[in-house]
């Protein structure tokens, strides 16, 4: 694995110890490797990640890129986390293969790696993957928007406002998944952009943040100002989506569907911006993924996934208002009550 200069690392990660354990606990200490620290879906994972290393007396450090998609900084926090003899790593990666060499290296030094959210590339590249569903949750969108549509869904125009040009294996599957409640034959599984359903209008980049969805939109409607399906990959990119669709008086036109169950996402949905989102729980993600760590660090026992499943699954529930017959859903009270959890 090709080293990184620390002291250069350091200027490009957000780094804080957010729990110092007591002398008596010292020893079981803990890193949390996010894609962001601005994301509110990461936030999140960081609050109950610190709650959680709290209660048990373990030492957590928090570190993240400055973008989704730096995987290059998660690579540095990685091997600090090495050098400072963490018994575990929490990682939402960036880049779900190039990380693995790094992945790898911290595993050989004997530390328990979990990956939170997103599956690694190949996933066993991890010792555990604790996440939502991520196929089930595109499923979700995609029955709804189909069932929402009825007969129209077979002359449906369709944008698909994905994540960064690595093809993480989350955007992969949810979109895959969300082909597949629609309709649409998704060709190869385990990448994007293949598929030959004239329905597709076309796939763009957002980063995940409002303003890459608000410019991809923009990319998109300019390819086919007819757009009335749009697959987002998360809330923040199904915002800037909404804007850039009012911005042309086409927002009452389009169905938006997204997946992450944040606060301010089911209120996207209560008010009408969103029609219907896949609710994660990244709270329970990371918390679950602590009380792992101290378990390892206590007796030598790793996590094991969910039975039939090649991961943990931690849950996943539609949000809407507008019911679709034949597929199971939660309303915004409720939706509201559980973000996140």
């Amino acid at each position: 694995m090709k080293k990184t200069v620390l002291s250069a690392a350091f200027a490009t990660l957000a780094l804080g110890v957010v729990f110092a354990a007591p002398a008596s606990a010292a020893g079981v200490s803990a890193c949390l490797i996010t894609k962001t620290d601005t994301n509110p879906f990461f936030v999140k994972m960081k609050e109950g990640a610190t709650a959680k290393a709290k209660e048990l007396g373990v030492t957590l450090k928090a570190y993240a890129g400055k973008t989704d998609g730096d995987s290059e900084s998660q690579v540095a926090a990685i091997e600090t986390c090495i050098a400072d003899g963490a018994k575990g790593i929490l990682l939402t990666a960036s880049d779900t293969k190039g990380i693995v060499p790094a992945v790898a290296e911290a595993r050989k030094a004997g530390i328990l790696v979990i990956a939170l959210d997103t599956p690694l590339d190949p996933i066993d590249a991890a010792d555990a993957t604790f996440a939502t569903d991520n196929l089930l949750a595109g499923k979700l969108i995609g029955q709804w928007a189909a069932a929402t549509l009825g007969d129209k869904a077979k002359d449906a125009k369709v944008a698909f406002l994905d994540l960064t040009p690595a093809q993480p294996s989350v955007d992969v599957m949810r979109d895959q998944g969300f082909m597949i409640g629609f309709g649409i034959d998704p060709k190869d599984p385990t990448k994007i952009g293949d598929e030959t359903d004239p329905r597709i209008v076309g796939h763009d980049i957002t980063n995940g943040n409002e303003e890459g969805g608000r410019t991809a939109m923009e990319n998109l409607l300019q390819k086919n100002p007819n757009i009335n399906v749009v697959h987002t990959i998360n809330e923040p990119a199904a915002a800037g989506a909404y804007e850039a669709l009012k911005a042309v008086g086409k927002q009452k036109d389009v169905l938006i569907v997204s997946v992450d169950g944040g606060c301010p996402g089911v209120k996207n949905v209560k008010e009408g911006i969103i029609g219907a989102t896949s609710q994660q729980y990244p709270l329970l993600m990371a918390a679950l993924g602590v009380e792992a760590i101290k378990k390892f660090a206590d007796t030598g026992t790793k996590p094991k996934p969910t039975e039939g499943k090649n991961f943990f699954d931690t849950g996943v529930s539609l949000v809407t208002d507008k019911p679709a017959k034949g597929v199971p859903s939660i309303d915004t009270k409720e939706g509201t009550a559980k973000c996140w959890g």
